[in-house]
C-alpha cells in the first residue's frame, strides 16, 4: 500500500481530517483513520468529548503536512480510512487512542483482515485498555458535555462581553471577512456564531441563491480573500475581541492571530476595504486598518491597482470667515482677499426635507456663526463636492479655530450628521472615524437633532415694516445705549438689518451723521454711485453676520432707525468714513453728537485721498483749515489770536508721577499697534526668540521690555542705566509708563517691530491751564482722581497749543459719552480744578495769556473758586497759593 503526502486543512472530528494537496490547495479530500471511532460534534448537540476529541487531533495537526496511507474504503461514501504520520513521527490513530480520545470500533478485524492490519488492532485494543485503566481522555469520567449555543441570545450577550478579548476557534471561513467562530467563553458552555471580521469588507464569493438554485459569481478577489484567511485562521485557536453586533444580529470582532489583526492584513494585500460602519465598534483600533489600507493603495495592490492619489494641496492654509452660509458651508477669505465657498469634510448639516433635522437648521449656522464669523481659520482642502442640479461644484475641507475641529464640534453638539461616503470616495476628513464616534455620542446623549424634540423657534417682529411699528419701538430703545445685536444683513454701506434677541425685534439701521453711495441693485438695470459697492463690501467684509451694540436716536419716514452701530466696539461710521466710502452729513452728525469723531475721520481720509476724496483739492478747504489749525510753534512765546479747533479721539494710556499724562490718538496707528502687539506676544512665545541683550544697554537704546504687572512683551526705551546692579529704567514708548528692569529681563528689539515699522504711540500732553499740587500727597491723590475719571474711556482732546520743542501737547479733554460733552464747563480739565486737585496756574506762558483763551481761562477760576469755598480736596485748610 502506498503512502501519500498532503496538508491538514481542518479536524471534522477526532477521527477525521480534511487533506489538501501540496500542489493544488484546492483539491480536497476527508480522511478517516481506520477502526477507531470519536464523539461526534453537531449542531444539535455535541456528544460527551467530542471537542475534546477533535481538539487533540486539531492542535496536533491542523496545518501541517502529513504522510497518510489508505488501508480500505467504504463503497457507498467511497469514504478512505486509514492511518497518518506527522513529520516528528507521530502516528494516527495510535497518538489518539493512548491519549483516550478515540475508542478501537467493536467490529475491528472481524472481517477478514492481513496479518498486519490485525496486529495494528491489537496494539489499539492494548492503548484503549491502559487509557481506560488510567482514566484518560473518554474515560475520564461524565463531565465531558460541552453545552453549544448558536445565536447570540439577546442584548445580554453584549453587555456582558463587550471590549473583552476570548478565546476562540474558527470553525468555518465563508468568506474573507465572514467566518464561523466558537467561542470558548466557559468551560461547559461555548457560542458558535457567524462572526463578521471588524474594520473590514471584503469582496464576496459565489454562493447559491436558495430560492432558484442560480449561481452568484464571485466578485474579483473574493475567492482569494477568503483562501487567505482559511490559510491563516482555519481552525486555528485565535484571540477574539468582541466589538459590537451588525444591524442583521450577527457578531462583530477583531480576530487576533499571533502575528497580528488578520483585517490588517487583508487590507495590506489589497484584499478588503476599510468598513466605515465599524468605525463606531472599533474607536481608536481603527487607525491601524486605516493606515493599512492607504498603504495598499500606494502600492496599487489588487483591489486599487486603479487608484489616482488625490491631486488636492491639502496643506493648511489661513483665511478668515466672512459669511455662513448653512450648517455645514461657510464663505472663507484668504491673505490674498480672495474669497471662496467651502463645506465642511464628511459632515451634513440638518437638511430641510428630513422632520427630525429641519428645525435644527437655524440653530447649526448659529452654532457656525457664533464659533467662525470674523474669526481666523485653518483650512485643509480634502477634495471637492461634484456639482448638482442646486449646487456648483465645490471644495470640502477641514476647518480648525483654534487648534479645535470645527466639523467635530457640530457633530459633538448633534447639529450635524456625519456622511456614509461610498466604498472608493476618498474626498472625506482625515478625522471621519472620530466624526463617527462623536456622532454615536451624540444619539446616546440625545443632543441636536437627536433629541427628538424642536427647539425654541425665534421669531422677530419687523419694528421697520412700518412708521407706526418703528414709532413705538423706538422710545424703548432710545432709552438704552450700547443695545446687543446681530448684523444679518449688509443692505448698503450705510445700512443694515439688525437682529434684536432680547427684544425679538428687527430692524433697519441708517447709520447717524453719514451718507454712503448708493450700491448697485441685483438688478442690472440699477446702476449705482461711485464707490457704492466699495462700501457695501466693506460693510459685508466688517460687519456681516457679527455681533454687534447699536445706539439709537431716532427714526427716519420709512421706518429706519437712525443710530450708531458699533462692531467690536468700534464705531463702523468712523471706519466707513476713515476709508473714504462714507461723507459726513454735518448737521445729522451734530444732532447725533458724533460730529467730532466723524469729522475728524473725514479729514484723515482726506488727507490720504481715500475713496470719495481720491481727487480732494486742499485749496477748496483753505479757509476752513486756516480757522482750525492747531497752535503749534517750536516756542511757546508766541500770542494765539484764535483759539484752535483741532479735536482728536484719544485715550489715556498713563499718567507720570509729576502728573503729566500720555495719550494714544485713536485711528491714528492704533490698529497698526494691535496688529503689531500680537505679532510682537507671539514673537516672544516662540522659544528661538529668548535671548538676552549681548550687551549692556546705554540710554536711550530700543528694547523688548517685560512689564511686571501682567508679564508681557512690550517696546521700550532706555531711559537711565544702573551699571552696578545691571537695572534700566525703561519707558514703554506706545504707553507712556516707565519701571526699573534687571537687564536680565530686557531683549533686543527685532527690526520688524522698530519705530520705522511704527512710530511711538504715546503722545506727552499736558492739561492746558492746569496745575496739579506741589504737595506728593496731594499730587498722589490728583493722579488718582485723573486714572478715575479717564480709565477704560474713549475721550476727545482739544489740542490747544504743542510746544515741539519740548515736545509737549497742551490738551483740554472732553468725555463724549457725558451730557453736555464739547461745552468748557464740561470739560475734564474743569472737572479736577472743581474737585479741588488742580488749580489755574498764576504765572502764564505767552500763549496761555491769548486772547482767545480768555472764556476758557475764566471759566476755570469759577470752578476753582467753588473748590476753594467747598473746601475740596487740596483746599481742604483753607486759601491756597501754590507757585
Amino acid at each position: 500500500m502506498a503512502a501519500h503526502f498532503a496538508n491538514v486543512k481542518s479536524v471534522l472530528s477526532g477521527d477525521t481530517f480534511v487533506l489538501s494537496s501540496p500542489n493544488n490547495p484546492s483539491q480536497e479530500k476527508t480522511f478517516s483513520l481506520a477502526y477507531v471511532s470519536a464523539p461526534r460534534l453537531s449542531k444539535d448537540g455535541d456528544e460527551p468529548y467530542a471537542f475534546q476529541s477533535r481538539e487533540f487531533l486539531r492542535n496536533l495537526t491542523v496545518g501541517k503536512p502529513i504522510k497518510f496511507t489508505v488501508l480500505y474504503t467504504i463503497p457507498n461514501s467511497g469514504r478512505e480510512y486509514g492511518t497518518a504520520q506527522l513529520q516528528d513521527g507521530t502516528t494516527f490513530p495510535e497518538a489518539s487512542v493512548k491519549a483516550g480520545w478515540l475508542k478501537v470500533r467493536e467490529d475491528a478485524g472481524r472481517k477478514e483482515e492481513s496479518e498486519a492490519a490485525l496486529a495494528m488492532i491489537d496494539t489499539l485494543r492494548i492503548y484503549e485498555s491502559e487509557a481506560k485503566d488510567e482514566g484518560k481522555g473518554l474515560f475520564s469520567g461524565s463531565g465531558g458535555v460541552i453545552e453549544v449555543q448558536n445565536d447570540l441570545g439577546g442584548p445580554d450577550f453584549l453587555n456582558k462581553w463587550k471590549g473583552k478579548t476570548v478565546e476562540g476557534v474558527i470553525e468555518r471561513v465563508i468568506s474573507g471577512d465572514r467566518l464561523l467562530a466558537r467561542l470558548l467563553l466557559t468551560e461547559k458552555k461555548h457560542w458558535q456564531v457567524m462572526t463578521l471580521i471588524a474594520g473590514i469588507r471584503t469582496p464576496s464569493t459565489a454562493r447559491t441563491n436558495p430560492s432558484n438554485g442560480q449561481v452568484q459569481p464571485a466578485e474579483e478577489f473574493g475567492d482569494e480573500a477568503r483562501a487567505f484567511v482559511e490559510s491563516r485562521l482555519l481552525q486555528r485557536q485565535v484571540k477574539v475581541k468582541i466589538v459590537g453586533v451588525s444591524p442583521q444580529g450577527q457578531l462583530v470582532a477583531a480576530i487576533l492571530h499571533p502575528r497580528g489583526n488578520i483585517a490588517e492584513f487583508l487590507l495590506q494585500e489589497g484584499l478588503a476595504r476599510c468598513n466605515d460602519f465599524h468605525s463606531t465598534f472599533l474607536g481608536p483600533d481603527m487607525a491601524p486598518l486605516r493606515a493599512a489600507e492607504e498603504q495598499a493603495k500606494s502600492a496599487r495592490k489588487r483591489l486599487h491597482r486603479a487608484f489616482i492619489p488625490k491631486a488636492t494641496d491639502n496643506k493648511e492654509a489661513e483665511a478668515t470667515v466672512t459669511k455662513i452660509v448653512g450648517g455645514d458651508t461657510i464663505i472663507v477669505r484668504n491673505k490674498t482677499g480672495a474669497e471662496k465657498r467651502i463645506s465642511l469634510s464628511s459632515v451634513r448639516g440638518p437638511r430641510a426635507g428630513e422632520a427630525s433635522e429641519a428645525p435644527w437648521r437655524e440653530e447649526a449656522k448659529e452654532f457656525l456663526r457664533k464659533k467662525l464669523i470674523g474669526k481666523h481659520v485653518k483650512v485643509s482642502v480634502d477634495g471637492t463636492k461634484p456639482a448638482t442640479d442646486d449646487f456648483e461644484a465645490r471644495e470640502v475641507a477641514t476647518v480648525t479655530q483654534g487648534g479645535k475641529n470645527i466639523g467635530l464640534q457640530l457633530v459633538e453638539g448633534g447639529y450635524a450628521t456625519v456622511i456614509r461616503h461610498r466604498k472608493d470616495d476618498t474626498d472625506r476628513a482625515p478625522n471621519y472615524d472620530e466624526l463617527l464616534a462623536a456622532q454615536e455620542k451624540a444619539q446616546e446623549e440625545k443632543k441636536g437633532i437627536w433629541s427628538g424634540k424642536s427647539p425654541k423657534v425665534k421669531n422677530y417682529v419687523d419694528v421697520s415694516e412700518s412708521v407706526q411699528k418703528a414709532k413705538i419701538q423706538v422710545s424703548t430703545l432710545s432709552r438704552q445705549k450700547k443695545v446687543p445685536g446681530i448684523i444679518d444683513f449688509c443692505k448698503s454701506g450705510s445700512r443694515f438689518t439688525i437682529l434684536i434677541p432680547r427684544e425679538g425685534v428687527k430692524l433697519t439701521l441708517v447709520l447717524a451723521g453719514v451718507r454712503a453711495p448708493r450700491a448697485p441693485g441685483r438688478n442690472a438695470q440699477e446702476k449705482g454711485e461711485p464707490f457704492g459697492q466699495e462700501a457695501l463690501d466693506l460693510a459685508n467684509k466688517r460687519c456681516n453676520q457679527r455681533d454687534c451694540e447699536i445706539d439709537v436716536h431716532d427714526i427716519d419716514k420709512v421706518g429706519g432707525f437712525i443710530g450708531d452701530l458699533y462692531v467690536n466696539r468700534e464705531s463702523f461710521a468712523k471706519i466707513l468714513v476713515e476709508e473714504g466710502l462714507a461723507s459726513v452729513h454735518e448737521y445729522s452728525a451734530q444732532k447725533a453728537g458724533n460730529a467730532t469723531e466723524l469729522l475728524a475721520a473725514q479729514q484723515r481720509a482726506k488727507e490720504a485721498r481715500k475713496g470719495l476724496w481720491k481727487d480732494w483739492d486742499p485749496s477748496q478747504d483753505a479757509q476752513e483749515e486756516e480757522e482750525t489749525a492747531p497752535a503749534e510753534s517750536a516756542d511757546a512765546d508766541v500770542t494765539i489770536d484764535k483759539k484752535p479747533e483741532d479735536y482728536r479721539d484719544i485715550v489715556i494710556t498713563n499718567v507720570d508721577s509729576n502728573g503729566r499724562i500720555k495719550v494714544q490718538e485713536i485711528g491714528k496707528g492704533t490698529a497698526a499697534l494691535e496688529t503689531l502687539m500680537n505679532k510682537f506676544r507671539s514673537f516672544h512665545l516662540n522659544p528661538s526668540n529668548n535671548a538676552g541683550l549681548k550687551d549692556s544697554p546705554k540710554a536711550g537704546d530700543f528694547v523688548a521690555a517685560k512689564f511686571t504687572e501682567d508679564g508681557e512683551w512690550y517696546r521700550a526705551r532706555i531711559r537711565s542705566n544702573d551699571r552696578t546692579a545691571k537695572v534700566a529704567e525703561v519707558v514703554y514708548i506706545d504707553y507712556g509708563n516707565t519701571e526699573k528692569q534687571p537687564w536680565s529681563k530686557l531683549r533686543p528689539l527685532s527690526p520688524e517691530f522698530n519705530t520705522q515699522a511704527l512710530k511711538a504711540q504715546a503722545i506727552d500732553a499736558q492739561l492746558s491751564f492746569v496745575q496739579l499740587p506741589a504737595s506728593p500727597d496731594y499730587l498722589n491723590d490728583a493722579i488718582n482722581y485723573i486714572y478715575e475719571i479717564t480709565e477704560g474711556k474713549q475721550l476727545v482732546g482739544s489740542f490747544d497749543f504743542i510746544d515741539s520743542k519740548e515736545g509737549v501737547s497742551y490738551i483740554t479733554i472732553y468725555d463724549p459719552k457725558a451730557e453736555g460733552s464739547h461745552k468748557v464747563t464740561e470739560s475734564l480739565n474743569r472737572r479736577i480744578i472743581e474737585a479741588g486737585w488742580g488749580l489755574v496756574p498764576r504765572k502764564f506762558k505767552r500763549w496761555e495769556s491769548s486772547k482767545a483763551f480768555e472764556s476758557l481761562v475764566k471759566n476755570l477760576k469759577e470752578a476753582e473758586k467753588v473748590a476753594s469755598d467747598a473746601h475740596r480736596g487740596m483746599w481742604e485748610y483753607g486759601e491756597l497759593y501754590e507757585d
